[in-house]
This record gives C-alpha cells, structure tokens and sequence, in this order.
C-alpha cells in the first residue's frame, strides 16, 4: 500500500530535529558493524551487553535462556507490584479486605495479584535453574569465582523477597508461614532466644528483630511490606548491576579457542542476542498470562492467631527446610544447614582443582566429582520439598500421594536418642576418620567399574539383609542406600579426583561433603530405626 507521504523523507527528518539528536546518540543507521556495535553501547538498556559475543552463546541449550528469564520475572514482579501497591494498605484490619477488593471490586485486581504470585513462584524456580545451569557448563570459574557469589546472594535475596511477600495477604496461610520462619529465626545460635548457648538476658532476639515484636501483628506486617517493597528490591537491584557488569567485563564462558579463531567466533550482539531475548521474554509473558487466567492465586480466610491450621506449613520453597525439623534441632535446620549452605556455594570456585577443566559445556566426563555431590544435593533438596509438600499431612504424619488426609493416621513410633558416650565418638570417628579415608584408599580400577561393583554389592545387600537379619525392608533400604552414598560420595570420588589438593582446600571441601551426606544419613536413622538424637546436650539447647 502506498503512504499519503514520503516516509524515509519523514524519518529522516525526525532524526534530524533537535529533540530526537538529544535523546538517542549516533545518526543515520547504516546496518554496518559499526552501527550495530554503536546502537548497543549507545543505549542505557542495552550497554550492559558487549558489542559482540560467541557463537555458542546464541545455543539455546547452552544457556536454555534462564538468566534473562529471571531478570525478566523481575521486571514484571516490579511492575505488577507497583500497581498492586495502589490497592493495598498494609494494616492488619485492612490487609485482607484490599485482597477481597482486589478479587471483586478492582478491574483486572485478581490477574494482577496472579501474575504478581506466580511470577514470584517461576522467579525462584528460574533462579535455582540458571545457577544449575551455571554450575553445570563450568560457567562460575576464573575468572568469574566473584560473580558466581554474587549470584548466589542473589538467590539468597530471591528466596527472602518471596519469604516478605508471603505474608502481605494477611490469611490464615501467610500468617503461619510467617511464624514456622519466625520460630526458625529464634533458634539462632548466641543471638536467638530458642538457639543453643543463647545469650542470658537476650529481649531483642533475631526473631523479635525479624518481627518487629514478640508475635506476628501490626509491626510485622509493616516491617514485611517495608522489606518486600523498598529494602530487598533495592539491595537485590544494586547487586544486579554489579552482576550484569561483570558478566560483560568477565567475558561469557564458553570452551576454550584458539586466538587466531576467536574473531571468526564472535557475533553481533544486535540483532542477533537482543532478538532472541525479546523473543523470551514475549514467551515467557504469554505463559504467565495464560496461568495467570487459568488458576487463581491461594487465599484462605482472614489471619486469625487464636486458630492454627493442621498442617502449617511454609512456603514451597522453604518446605526442604521443615522437613529437616523433623530429624534436626531448629537451630540446625532453620539456621546452621542453610548457612553452611550459602558458605559452600559461594566457596565452590576457589576449592576447585581443575581450574580450566569443563568451562563452557556439559562435560559430566571431565569434572565427575563436582557434578555428582551438587547434583546430588540439589536432588537430596527437591526430594525434601516434594515429601514436605505433598506427603506431609495432619500433625505433620506422612502421607503416600495418594492417600486421603482425611484418613486418621496413627501416631508415629517413639524415638529415642544415642548415649552422648556412644554418639559423641561417632561423629568423632566420622569427622574425624571421613577426610583421611579417600587419602588412604589406593584406586587401580576405572571409576565406572568401582562404582558398578559397588551398587551391584548394595543390591545384594538390600535384597539380603530383610533375609539373614531381623532387619525389616525399610531398615534394609536404609542401611543399603546409606553406604553406596557414602562409599561412592565419600569415598570412591574423593580418593580419584580431590586427594591431590593443598590441605585447606581438601579439609573444607571433605567437611562440607561429609556433612552433606550427614544429613542423608541423620535421614536414614531416623525413617529406618527411629533415632532422634545422636548426641544431645538439652541444658545448651545443642542436639544433633
């Protein structure tokens, strides 16, 4: 169709007024390399890319899209909630009626707090994926060790702004949560009121200071909106900055070439990269439409403290953490273990042996000692969020998926914990005797055939032992299961791959391990011979 009127001669005129040379730099587009360099390093959204990057990257399995993904729920995150803060007050006597008004009185209220909900489910979700997916393809090692911990900040932060917006609803849901994570908070060594060696005379608590007082009310509720809204955003932007700009100054990683190859290697960033973000980011904007019309965010009735749901339960993505309640002190699942956690995700790189070795693709062959112990952990993690959210029913009993919950279980079988005389030198011998066994242990075999012969020995072992002993089938699996993870997390792997480290960087990485299997193994004692405690001091509230 012809237009009433020139339109190159029209274009060209608006860029060539004042007001347009003003705002946007550069002038007349060529569609040169030149150009195209220009148009992303002139642009305040796209000068965080370099003008030019590898081929690979442009591989949507290489980086599946999960990083621009995560900034892109953020973005929508902050623009649903900005609209959302237009209806909501934060008092507690009116919390809950905006929610109402925002289902039936508010035009589109309901598909706003929808994708505001579920974007912030898919953020932490997409999180987790991008820092497996960085963690798989070498992505997080020199030069990029700083980063990597940002990154992991950034996670951290990702969990506790859901954690703050999680009570803003002001329901019966939110507010239990709210007080599982509070009691939590309590049980911190020395600084909680709940924790071991806590110090005498303590008013101000972590978990008053959490609050805001001594019980989830008004002054929490402020605090939580003042948190999710301002504090953690702001804090989580700034950190997104810094990690956007060393992933440019850094270089994107990718497998190692040739230098006079490199040039061949590289790419426009424009249009090649921002088109295909563009295209994730619609995708992504589709789906959350859609899920958004489809299913409706939870609200169960008005907070009422005088009335506790059976079972309260945290937020999906802190249900691993509950779960852990039930074969740990507080103080070592709602504290210590996330701690160690963090710690050892951001200490990762610089225990690293092979500095170089995997870098830029999935090379389970080059790097099997790393990929095993995380991709175990994060399994280990998704199992336990699974059995706490679908398996764990009425008074915290356990439940098949399947199973109706209205169905009286009965009460579980009594523990009872291990004499400190016979507990306290286990975990001596095993702290103390696990990071000298994988010195000691001479490997002449391939790893793959120790390993076969390992499970093959398990299964004889699971099949066996409900036969040769009293041991029940549970028990069985449970002692089986437990020393494969061991012999091969603890052992086998250690002993082929890490035994050559400098003595630091051996003795942090076999502690973290060793604990890591730990808690496998606390798991095991507990669901097979129902232990509770292995040593106890109940006088300094210290019980592992």
């Amino acid at each position: 169709m012809k237009l009433p009127f020139d339109f190159e001669k029209t274009k060209q005129w608006v860029i060539d007024t004042p007001v347009w040379r003003s705002m946007f730099r550069g002038g007349v587009w060529k569609d040169t390399p030149r150009d195209r360099a220009q148009h992303v390093i002139g642009n305040v959204w796209l000068h965080v890319h370099p003008s030019r990057i590898r081929k690979h990257w442009l591989n949507l399995r290489y980086t599946w899209g999960l990083g621009i993904l995560s900034f892109f729920l953020f973005l929508v995150l902050t623009v649903t909630g900005v609209l959302l803060m237009m209806y909501y007050r934060p008092a507690t006597e009116l919390a809950y009626r905006d929610m109402k008004d925002l289902e039936f009185a508010v035009s589109l209220g309901m598909f706003l707090r929808n994708m505001h909900r579920w974007s912030a489910h898919a953020m932490v979700l997409i999180t987790i994926l991008h820092m497996v997916r960085v963690f798989m393809t070498g992505s997080y090692k020199t030069p990029r060790e700083f980063n990597w911990g940002v990154g992991v900040i950034l996670l951290t932060l990702t969990l506790f702004l859901s954690f703050t917006g999680y009570l803003l609803p002001w329901d019966q849901l939110a507010l239990w949560a709210i007080n599982v994570g509070a009691n939590m908070a309590a049980a911190t060594p020395v600084i909680g009121a709940d924790g071991p060696f806590s110090m005498v005379g303590l008013k101000n608590d972590a978990r008053f200071i959490l609050l805001g007082g001594t019980s989830v009310g008004e002054n929490t509720l402020i605090r939580f909106y003042v948190m999710h809204c301002v504090l953690v955003p702001l804090i989580a932007g700034i950190l997104m900055i810094v990690h956007f700009w060393r992933v440019r100054k850094d270089d994107f990683s990718g497998p190692p070439i040739a230098p006079e190859k490199l040039p061949a290697d590289k790419i426009d960033v424009w249009p090649h990269l921002i088109i295909r973000e563009y295209a994730v980011g619609i995708i992504c904007l589709i789906v959350l439409i859609v899920w958004s019309l489809a299913i409706n965010a939870p609200l169960e009735e008005m907070a009422n403290p005088t009335v506790t749901p059976n079972p309260s339960k945290a937020p999906w993505y802190f249900l691993g953490l509950q779960e852990l309640l039930v074969y740990f002190d507080p103080w070592i699942a709602g504290v210590f273990l996330p701690g160690v956690i963090i710690g050892g995700l951001v200490a990762m790189p610089y225990l690293e042996k092979d500095k170089d070795r995997g870098v830029g693709s999935y090379a389970w062959r080059e790097r099997p000692f790393a990929y095993s112990g995380f991709m175990f952990g994060i399994v280990f993690w998704f199992v336990l969020i699974f059995v706490g959210t679908f398996m764990r029913g009425p008074s915290w009993s356990l439940y098949m998926p399947w199973e109706d919950w209205a169905i009286h279980k009965p009460p579980p079988p009594s523990t009872f914990s291990l004499s400190n005389w016979l507990g306290g030198p286990l975990l001596l011998l095993y702290f103390g005797a696990g990071p000298l066994i994988p010195k000691l242990v001479t490997l002449t075999n391939s790893t793959r055939l120790i390993v076969a012969k390992i499970a093959m020995g398990t299964l004889v072992l699971l099949l066996g032992l409900a036969v040769i002993t009293p041991l029940t089938f549970a028990q069985s699996f449970w002692v089986g299961a437990s020393l494969f993870v061991y012999l091969v997390l603890g052992v086998v792997l250690p002993s082929r791959y890490i035994k050559t480290l400098d003595f630091v960087r051996y003795a942090i990485t076999m502690t973290l391990l060793l604990m890591m299997i730990g808690v496998f193994l606390k798991i095991g004692l507990r669901w097979g011979f129902n232990v509770k405690y292995i040593f106890s001091l109940p006088a300094f509230s210290f019980n592992i």
